[in-house]
C-alpha cells in the first residue's frame, strides 16, 4: 500500500518558516493572505483561495511565453508569473503567512516538476498549482490527489513522496541563476533531485 506523501521533517514548524525563498513576512504576502483568513476564518478555505489564486491568477511562464525568471515568493506574488517551482513557492508563502503547514514535493517528469503539500485535519495532501493549461489538471482537493500531471512509470517518469520544509537546492540555485528571455527554462531546468 502507498504511504502517501510523507514529510522529511517531524516538527511541524519547520513547514511555517520563512527564508529567503519563502518570504511569507513580506508585506505583499501577509497582507493577501491576511485578507483571506479574516474573509473565512476557516484553513480550509483560505487554503483553497490561495491554491485557486496561484493556479489562475499567476500565469506558468511556459503557458504564457513569458521570458522572466522568478523564484521568491513575493516576487513571483509581484510579477503574477512563474515556473512551476516558483508557483510552489508562493502557494508556500501565502499558506504558511495563514499558519498553514505547507512543504515541497516533486515529480520526475521531462524535467523535474515542482508541487505543494499542505497539512489539514491532522494530514498531509498534495496540491499542484501549476494552472490549469496545455493539458494540466490540478484541483484542490484534500482527499483525493488532483495533480496537474500523473506519473507514467512506463516513460521512466516518477513520483517523490517526500515532503520537504524547504525548495530544492537545485530548483533554488538554477531559478537563482537563469538568465531571463525566451525559452530560458529550456536549458538546464534540474531533471532529479
Amino acid at each position: 500500500m502507498d504511504p502517501g506523501p510523507t514529510p522529511t521533517s517531524d516538527r511541524l514548524s519547520d513547514y511555517l518558516a520563512a527564508d529567503a525563498v519563502v518570504d511569507h513576512e513580506h508585506p505583499s504576502i501577509r497582507a493577501l493572505a491576511g485578507a483571506w483568513r479574516r474573509d473565512s476564518g476557516d484553513p480550509v478555505t483560505g487554503a483553497e483561495t490561495a491554491f485557486l489564486f496561484v493556479r489562475d491568477e499567476v500565469e506558468h511562464v511556459i503557458d504564457a511565453g513569458d521570458p522572466r525568471v522568478t523564484w521568491r515568493a513575493s516576487d513571483v506574488l509581484r510579477e503574477r508569473v512563474g515556473i512551476c517551482h516558483a508557483k510552489a513557492h508562493l502557494l508556500a508563502a501565502l499558506l504558511r503567512a495563514q499558519g498553514i503547514p505547507a512543504g515541497f514535493c516533486y515529480q520526475e517528469l521531462s524535467a523535474l516538476h515542482g508541487l505543494n503539500a499542505v497539512y489539514l485535519h491532522g494530514k498531509w495532501s498534495r496540491l499542484d498549482a501549476r494552472g490549469n493549461r496545455t493539458g494540466a489538471r490540478g484541483e484542490f482537493s484534500l482527499d483525493a490527489e488532483k495533480l496537474a500531471w500523473p506519473v507514467d512509470p512506463a516513460r521512466g517518469e516518477r513520483d517523490h513522496p517526500e515532503i520537504h520544509p524547504a525548495p530544492a537546492p537545485v530548483v533554488v540555485d538554477f531559478l537563482m541563476t537563469a538568465e531571463p528571455g525566451p525559452g530560458w527554462y529550456e536549458n538546464g531546468l534540474p531533471t532529479t533531485l
